[in-house]
């Protein structure tokens, strides 16, 4: 099992950025799929973007594509979000997430850092 913390969060106003990092710890494997989700006050959880882990490649959530960027730091086992251009509408918990491989489930999850965009 691999342990995640996240931490970055906090308040921004609108068009303004943060990073969000998230540290893994624990066994993990190079096959590994690291993501980011976020929920809202009332809305059910929500996937952000995600990184395979040795390849690099990444996914998007079309709301996020061109603003987040997603990347990883292997030797520092830390993936990261870079978040720009934001919007009060991605004000959300945002909680990283690990996957054993594609297609399985995200069985791992951080304790979330709240990000708050205010207009």
């Amino acid at each position: 099992q691999v342990q995640l913390v996240e931490s970055g969060g906090g308040l921004v106003q609108a068009g303004g950025s943060l990073r969000l990092s998230c540290a893994a710890s624990g066994r993990t494997f190079s096959s590994y799929v690291m993501g980011w989700f976020r929920q809202a006050p009332g809305n059910e959880r929500a996937f952000v973007a995600a990184i395979h882990w040795s390849t690099g490649s990444t996914y998007y959530a079309d709301s996020v594509e061109g603003r987040f960027t997603i990347s990883r730091d292997n030797a520092k086992n830390t993936m990261f979000l870079q978040m720009n251009s934001l919007e009060p509408e991605d004000t959300a918990v945002y909680y990283c997430a690990a996957a054993r491989g594609v297609h399985t489930d995200f069985t791992s999850w951080g304790q979330g850092t709240q990000v708050t965009v205010s207009s």
